[in-house]
């Protein structure tokens, strides 16, 4: 049981957080975030902002509060409170809404807005089911096609009693918006991403007797030319110079000197990355097991030993002490497996911090320059896609057209010369 003991010195300052009200409801999200490695000055900022929240808020037992509530709080706060007066009053009132929603999250009373519901979210549902048992779609698909039928149907569809009542100009005003919704002219091959999702649905639609027969072949999208663009990754010298910018010892770079190895030499995609588990790593057989996020599959491959020594120093020097199984984490507070949106920004700022300029600046870059790699060592295109876990041959023509006539089949497959 976490006890104010364990944060607190001195003897009054228990006393007086003991006597505050809501003493379990406190203690349970101190004990929360001290198990996902706050420490314990941060521990004390939170305690301290806690009974200032039941003040301010008028908190009771009961109850849920809605986020104005608690930015209204917030500036009374840093307005009333003379300790705020010396202070940045913004960054007062930020660090109080944050405590807040946080710690109301957690125990289930923070009000959330209820999203603007549509009349068709039995038939999304089903669009669901069906993409997942029968398709067999990765999540990461499923997600973004759920999301985008959504976003739809909620936008387009509120006053339709049924799909029936969907027609061709609907779904073209949808894609017009889309494309401005920012203000500027998206490129060609998101909206053409996003026609292709309405398509799906609406195909399975149409077999279900929901809309208008040829509806999903009316759902235009721009045309996107075959090979447009060449493969945007840094170069091997770039790659190094990438490199060079974490041979610190300092707990980040440790971290992403085995991250940006482990993108590097297997061609990983982030979220593939981001799911690497501890026991995915085969030490004595020194080989790596990586889920594919598009397939579904597992590949196995030959464990580096320069990327196996940079994972075993992070892990033993640098990595959280945690039940969380994944390999790669955040830093600091709350602890937990980083996300692929992270890892992308981690190689962006790391290719910023060397001046590389490069089309890409996601993780996806590491994967175009370890595709690009092999194409220059003369793996076949089969092996090529193979290694970067393509269902198709068609996702791997695109590096072929760089350099087509230095294809050549070799005879063995090495990952301990690429990086």
């Amino acid at each position: 049981m976490f006890e104010f003991n364990q944060i607190f010195r001195r003897a009054d300052a228990v006393q007086r957080h003991l006597a505050a009200p809501l003493v379990r409801s406190r203690l349970k999200y101190l004990a929360h975030r001290a198990e996902r490695g706050a420490k314990p000055s941060t521990l004390r900022g939170i305690a301290a902002l806690q009974v200032k929240v039941i003040h301010y808020l008028e908190l009771g037992e009961e109850g849920t509060v809605s986020r104005s509530e608690i930015e209204a709080a917030a500036q009374r706060w840093a307005s009333e409170d003379p300790k705020r007066r010396s202070g940045d009053p913004h960054l007062a009132q930020r660090n109080f809404v944050s405590n807040a929603t946080g710690w109301l999250r957690f125990l289930g009373r923070l009000e959330v807005p209820a999203e603007s519901a549509h009349m068709h979210a039995a038939e999304v549902a089903e669009f669901v089911k069906y993409m997942r048992q029968e398709r067999g779609w990765s999540e990461a698909t499923i997600r973004d096609r759920r999301r985008r039928a959504d976003d739809f149907l909620r936008r387009f569809c509120t006053r339709t009693g049924t799909l029936a009542d969907v027609t061709t100009a609907t779904i073209d005003r949808a894609l017009n918006e889309k494309n401005a919704r920012t203000g500027r002219v998206r490129c060609r091959t998101t909206i053409r991403t996003h026609a292709d999702s309405l398509r799906s649905f609406f195909r399975f639609a149409e077999n279900r007797g929901w809309c208008r027969p040829g509806l999903a072949a009316a759902i235009v999208a721009p045309r996107v030319y075959r090979d447009v663009t060449l493969p945007v990754g840094p170069s091997k010298d770039e790659l190094l110079r990438l490199l060079s910018t974490t041979e610190g010892d300092h707990s980040a770079d440790l971290r992403d000197r085995a991250l940006l190895l482990t993108l590097s030499a297997y061609g990983l995609r982030a979220g593939e990355a981001c799911g690497l588990r501890l026991d995915n790593i085969d030490w004595q057989a020194e080989t790596l097991h990586v889920r594919r996020s598009k397939t579904g599959r597992t590949d196995l491959f030959p464990l580096s030993r320069r990327v196996g020594d940079a994972i075993a120093r992070y892990l033993y020097e640098a990595r959280q002490r945690t039940d969380v199984r994944e390999i790669f984490l955040t830093l600091t507070a709350p602890i937990r497996p980083l996300s692929a949106t992270a890892i992308s920004s981690v190689v962006r700022s790391r290719l910023k911090r060397c001046g590389i300029d490069c089309p890409r600046r996601g993780a996806h870059a590491l994967r175009h320059a370890f595709a690009q790699r092999l194409l220059d060592e003369g793996f076949s295109m089969q092996e090529i896609g193979d290694c970067l876990g393509h269902r198709s041959l068609d996702s791997t023509a695109m590096y072929a057209k760089v350099d087509l006539t230095g294809l050549r089949q070799v005879a063995h497959f090495d990952l301990e010369g690429l990086v």
